[in-house]
């Protein structure tokens, strides 16, 4: 007799005979291991892993290492896969600029004081959702590039308006519901950007920012403006008054120069003197001509 059976986990037995007269008996059985998703469910509750990245070597590292044109250290670390701040780096924070965009990081450690040097942070097109409140001590930082990033708002800390040198802010591209007020604190910002974010309103408070140049706050949920207003003249020192308040001076003063604003309008205009002003004689930044340079001198 020949038995063959059929064994899966978690399942009922399944058993089927075959029988052969004046033959042994024989007995096969195949066990299945449990279903994937049985398995899968041992590890319910567990946080799925975190990106593995590339890891950097010291020896990497110092491999990346450039001199700028204009004799900056630069630690070029960028697009190489990097989940995690190589801590190796460390080793290199005597750097001037140090370039991390086009990586997979999702945090900064409070190490990255460590980089007291640095005048050039490049982290865009990171998965960065905050800042640790110790990059105020960067206190030679000049660009901050944080752009294309997953930064909010609540994600930016108090501390970033201690960077006292800083003069570029690219926080363009991210998840930005308001421009926080601590911004106002960075007094030589000359540009910053807000393009692709949440925000709803225009930050009035930025235009205290006494060095602001630009500021990029396109594709944003913005309302729109508001119908320009009718465009008025204004003389900048216009003052009427009547004829019996002035004196007998002030009267002849403004008869005097009545007049030569009258004969200004009806003298015929001369082309040879339009002609004769050309860029030759224009020697000084200001384009004054010669005869009245000392008088601007």
């Amino acid at each position: 007799m020949c038995v063959c059976a059929h064994v899966c986990l978690h399942m009922p037995v399944c058993v089927c005979v075959h029988v052969c007269l004046h033959m042994p008996v024989c007995v096969c059985v195949h066990v299945c291991p449990p279903h994937s998703s049985m398995a899968k469910g041992k590890g319910k509750g567990k946080k799925a892993a975190e990106p593995k990245g590339r890891k950097v070597t010291l020896k990497m590292a110092r491999a990346a290492l450039k001199v700028t044109v204009d004799g900056k250290r630069r630690l070029d670390l960028s697009n190489m896969g990097i989940a995690a701040f190589p801590r190796c780096i460390l080793a290199l924070s005597d750097v001037d600029e140090l370039d991390l965009s086009r990586n997979l990081l999702r945090k900064l450690p409070d190490s990255i004081s460590s980089f007291a040097s640095l005048r050039w942070l490049d982290l865009h097109s990171n998965q960065l959702e905050s800042l640790p409140p110790t990059i105020a001590r960067l206190q030679k930082l000049h660009t901050l590039n944080l752009s294309n990033n997953r930064l909010t708002a609540a994600g930016l800390p108090p501390e970033l308006g201690l960077l006292a040198d800083l003069r570029r802010l690219n926080l363009g591209l991210n998840r930005l519901d308001s421009a926080p007020h601590f911004l106002c604190a960075l007094r030589e910002l000359r540009e910053l950007a807000l393009f692709g974010n949440l925000l709803s309103r225009e930050p009035a408070h930025l235009r205290h920012l006494p060095k602001l140049l630009r500021l990029n706050m396109a594709d944003n949920p913005l309302p729109p403006p508001s119908p320009p207003l009718d465009t008025v003249w204004r003389a900048p020192d216009l003052l009427l008054v009547r004829h019996s308040c002035l004196c007998d001076a002030c009267h002849q003063r403004c008869h005097h120069m009545q007049e030569r604003i009258h004969s200004r309008a009806s003298a015929p205009r001369s082309h040879h003197s339009k002609a004769a002003l050309t860029t030759a004689t224009l020697s000084v930044p200001n384009a004054v001509p010669p005869h009245d340079q000392e008088a601007w001198r």
